[in-house]
């Protein structure tokens, strides 16, 4: 072994003799030994390349703003959820339609640091600060949300808003008790403002001759013995409260009391109704009805006045019948009829049901996350829609319809028509000479002219075919165009549509314009949905 030059300690003594010497002196080894030296020796040198290559990265790194602007949306909407400044169920299902806009702002914001980046003269890299993982946990969430809301609707018809008393069923015996009825009068003289508070159970409000208000409360307890279940029994009876012309019904809420109350009022008051867990009926008031409801259906019969109803539960379903003001919902929900309407219709948000109208007196505009829809002058006939499609008929003033992936087809127009509509067909009746414009993407239109009337028609298509039953000029191959007069000539019919077929065909003879609605008739009986368990009669909408 050779030894270690002055002042180096010696060699272990476990190195043998054909490892290298130290740096600087002659190699006496063997040379296979030197060779796998010298590769040790390139592999340090370029760890070590790596190591700058890895450190001046880092300096040219740059954090992006998608993590701080993340976890400030995060705090404030957290914020918002706990201090009720939001409600829960209606945030979740705004996330869960909306989740994609995520990636959209997310795409935004690192193209904009992009092109400031791309301005400086030296080379920058964007670093997200170890926010990947917070991003696709949102993204994961959206998509859970989004799932939810799809298989929520369905699972709350299958139980029904009444599910929570089914598990509190599971806390102890159930007790029942009919309470005393709590009564009050108020002055005849004065327009009586009743306000009902009942967080756990269904309100039915009847209209009665007098100045009488009557609450008859049928209440159930689960849980406890006998003695602690009619100790709650007191403690939560309806209280009436009489101001001037208010009044207010309170029931105090607990988690394992349900208490369906029955209401009787004069026939004059207006009524304002808060339930978070159950239905409401209101029957016969000639004044206006107001409605807020968490977990429930709604419904109004025979009312005078305006009807306005929040539901804020994809499984509630909201149904008016025989107003003589303006009714007005907003939310989500499930289902919605209405009939005999004196006022206009306005509905706002989302409802995964059926939508059916009869008989409304002046405009209808409803709003959603996919339909703007609106009718100036009223509905004689009726309505039908759902998710997949549209049906109308008798429909007076101007139609504006903007949708997508919807099926479309109204009969017996008496006004003009502008529709935007795509993957969908769509299929007008004319009765008169009004002015149509449709747009559509991947999907046919029909439109049907009465005899006697009289148009400017121009139209086009790209990769459809065009029919017309009129001698219309029909020029293209793969582009093609359709122009012309129809009778005498008049407003301008124009289509406009892609991949798809025109049709323009002649119609029957158009009927005439149908007279306005007649007035709201006698008070119905309401109808509040029956306990589980319980048959009811089939209706058929």
């Amino acid at each position: 072994m050779s030894t270690p030059p002055p002042g180096r300690p010696p060699y272990p003594p476990q190195q043998p003799p054909q490892q290298p010497p130290y740096p600087g002196q002659p190699y006496v080894g063997d040379p296979r030994s030197y060779w796998r030296f010298q590769r040790a020796q390139q592999r340090n040198a370029w760890r070590i390349q790596q190591q700058m290559l890895r450190a001046q990265r880092r300096a040219l790194r740059r954090p992006s703003v998608v993590g701080p602007v993340l976890l400030i949306a995060i705090g404030v909407l957290a914020l918002l959820l706990v201090t009720g400044r939001i409600a829960a169920d209606s945030f979740w299902a705004w996330y869960g339609h909306w989740w994609p806009t995520l990636l959209i702002v997310l795409g935004l914001v690192a193209l904009v640091e992009w092109f400031l980046d791309a301005r400086r003269a030296a080379t920058v890299q964007r670093s997200f600060g170890g926010y990947v993982g917070l991003v696709v946990f949102l993204l994961i969430l959206g998509a859970i949300a989004g799932g939810w809301e799809h298989f929520h609707g369905p699972w709350q018809s299958q139980f029904g808003d009444d599910s929570d008393d089914f598990f509190s069923a599971f806390s102890g015996p159930q007790h029942t008790h009919d309470m005393e009825p709590v009564t009050a009068s108020i002055p005849s003289s004065v327009t009586t403002r009743i306000q009902i508070q009942n967080p756990r159970g269904d309100v039915q409000v009847a209209a009665s001759d007098g100045n009488q208000i009557a609450v008859i409360s049928h209440a159930t307890v689960y849980g406890g013995s006998d003695d602690e279940a009619q100790k709650i029994f007191v403690a939560h009876r309806p209280r009436v409260t009489v101001a001037g012309n208010s009044a207010v019904i309170a029931v105090a809420g607990a988690d394992n009391l349900r208490s369906n109350l029955t209401v009787t009022v004069p026939r004059s008051a207006s009524v304002t109704i808060v339930t978070t867990h159950g239905d409401a009926a209101v029957t016969g008031l000639s004044g206006d009805v107001d409605a807020t409801l968490s977990h429930g259906d709604f419904q109004a019969d025979s009312i005078g006045g305006h009807v306005h109803a929040h539901l804020a539960s994809r499984g509630g379903s909201i149904s008016a019948h025989q107003i003589g003001g303006d009714v007005t919902a907003e939310g989500v929900g499930d289902d919605v009829t209405f009939s005999d309407i004196r006022g206009q219709v306005q509905l706002n948000g989302d409802y995964t049901g059926d939508i059916h109208l009869e008989r409304v007196e002046k405009s209808i505009h409803f709003h959603s996350s996919r339909t703007d829809f609106s009718i100036a002058d009223g509905l004689p006939g009726d309505l039908s829609m759902d998710l997949d499609s549209l049906h109308a008929t008798q429909i007076l003033g101007k139609i504006h319809l903007v949708t997508r992936s919807k099926d479309i087809e109204l009969s017996q127009i008496f006004g003009p028509a502008e529709i935007t509509d795509s993957d969908g067909r769509v299929e007008l009746d004319l009765a008169g000479s009004y002015p149509v414009q449709i747009k559509n993407s991947k999907g046919d239109i029909e439109i049907a002219v009465p005899p006697g009337a009289g148009f400017q028609v121009s139209g086009q298509t790209h990769n459809g075919d065009i029919v017309s039953d009129f001698p219309l000029t029909i020029t293209g191959d793969q582009n093609k165009t359709v122009s012309g007069q129809i009778g005498k000539g008049g407003p301008e019919i124009s289509l406009i549509t892609d991949n798809a077929d025109l049709h323009i065909r002649k119609g029957d003879t158009a009927p005439p314009r149908p007279a306005a609605p007649d007035a709201p008739g006698a008070p119905a009986m309401p109808r509040l949905r029956l306990p589980h368990g319980q048959a009811a009669d089939s209706v058929t909408q």
